[in-house]
């Protein structure tokens, strides 16, 4: 059978169609490829969007934190003992003298009563003492009164012959004998005088002596009644007992820690600011502490010098004179969880703006600023100056009044216009 064969003008045909068809698919790809590129749509009510503002900016820095005791006092044990009994258990509200719980220590208890002998013993010498020289002195004032009495006649005696010398009754020698025992009587009186007085001064400075030694075993058996007493463990301050931490039967050594009490009505808050905002905080700047049922104004009276875990913690006081009823609110207690802003300062009259997703104090960023009526958004650089805890200053990008997107919009960095829908 025969097989017609294609003619060359048909082939040549075929040849110059399939150019074709190439050449018009390369001319529609090149045009198509320098058309704009539609821009994706976004959902509106997805967005966090907010508007340039101008005026005041209150910079703050914000933590998290605690309320913590002003003061916990530590209650140890002075002496070694056991636990005989656990009286109070955390939660209760105590007064100085109230006993929380007591110890025993037979050392203790004979150490007070062998301190109490000692002194019983000593205060009997010291009276024993005082006696035997209060009877050397009354035999001494007797022996000088008896001397005084002597050098009374022996004067009087020498007057009365000088009058008979005068009148020449009696003779010279007579005179000097009578005048010489007056002398010696007179020195005789001063010799006794003074020794009552070296009497005096022995007596005080033996009983001194002895009374330094009775005044040093009565404040050792004060000390001993002190050691006893403090068996019977006290809070020693008025508030709330917080921690017990003996069981009974427990031995406990000098110094070791029994218990903790705190007075619940001043407490502190103690925030946790990051440290890169901490560099901002100074001691004396206003605070605000957020307990959750109040905000209790405050201020920074302490700063860790250390960081800890990527966070510096601030100590606030709580100015209580000025809450409404100058109490804590309802709730407040050691350990609660609050929040609390320190006020830095403030930024007069500036362009300022909700804080971005990503945007930093001090940087530029690519932000999506709203457009044509809302219905598009292109990203437009923007630069930030310093940060509060939601606003930021707005130095050079955007005018009072615009739209931005402040929500992460990091899926959209390949594009610089979205449609908002």
């Amino acid at each position: 059978m025969d097989i017609q064969r294609e003619t060359k003008s048909k082939t040549l045909k075929r040849v110059l169609y399939g150019g074709g068809a190439v050449t018009a698919l390369v001319l529609i790809t090149y045009f198509l490829s320098g058309l704009e590129r539609a821009a994706p749509t976004v959902d509106r009510a997805t967005l966090w969007l907010d508007s340039v503002k101008r005026g005041e900016l209150l910079l703050e820095r914000r933590g998290p934190g605690t309320l913590e005791p002003e003061e916990i006092r530590a209650i140890t044990a002075r002496t070694a003992g056991r636990v005989e009994e656990v009286i109070l258990l955390p939660g209760a509200i105590v007064e100085p003298n109230t006993v929380i719980l007591r110890l025993s220590d037979p050392d203790v208890e004979l150490a007070a009563r062998n301190a109490e002998w000692d002194l019983r013993s000593a205060e009997a010498t010291y009276r024993d003492l005082e006696v035997r020289l209060e009877t050397q002195r009354l035999q001494q004032r007797a022996t000088a009164a008896q001397v005084q009495a002597e050098y009374s006649i022996q004067t009087l005696t020498a007057e009365r012959d000088q009058q008979l010398y005068d009148e020449e009754l009696i003779s010279n020698l007579a005179l000097r004998l009578s005048i010489t025992r007056a002398e010696q009587s007179a020195t005789r009186h001063e010799i006794e005088q003074e020794r009552l007085r070296i009497i005096d001064i022995s007596i005080q400075e033996q009983l001194g002596v002895q009374q330094t030694q009775v005044d040093q075993l009565r404040a050792r058996y004060e000390l001993a009644l002190s050691d006893l007493d403090a068996l019977n463990v006290k809070a020693d301050i008025p508030g709330v007992l917080q921690e017990m931490e003996m069981e009974v039967g427990q031995s406990v050594a000098p110094g070791a820690v029994l218990a903790r009490v705190v007075q619940p009505e001043k407490l502190k808050a103690e925030l946790r600011i990051p440290e890169v905002q901490a560099k901002d905080i100074r001691v004396g700047q206003r605070a605000i502490v957020d307990t959750r049922t109040a905000e209790i104004p405050g201020i920074v009276t302490r700063i860790d010098p250390a960081a800890q875990q990527g966070t510096v913690t601030v100590d606030v006081k709580l100015l209580l004179d000025q809450m409404p009823d100058g109490k804590l609110p309802e709730g407040a207690r050691p350990q609660l969880s609050v929040d609390g802003t320190v006020e830095i300062t403030r930024l007069p009259d500036v362009l300022y703006v909700g804080k971005p997703a990503f945007g930093q104090s001090n940087s530029t960023v690519g932000l999506f600023k709203v457009v044509d009526d809302g219905e598009y958004a292109v990203r437009v650089n923007v630069q930030l100056g310093l940060g509060s805890v939601n606003l930021i200053e707005v130095i050079q990008g955007l005018d009072e009044g615009e739209e931005v997107i402040l929500s992460d919009m990091s899926r959209w960095d390949s594009v610089d216009r979205v449609r908002l829908r």
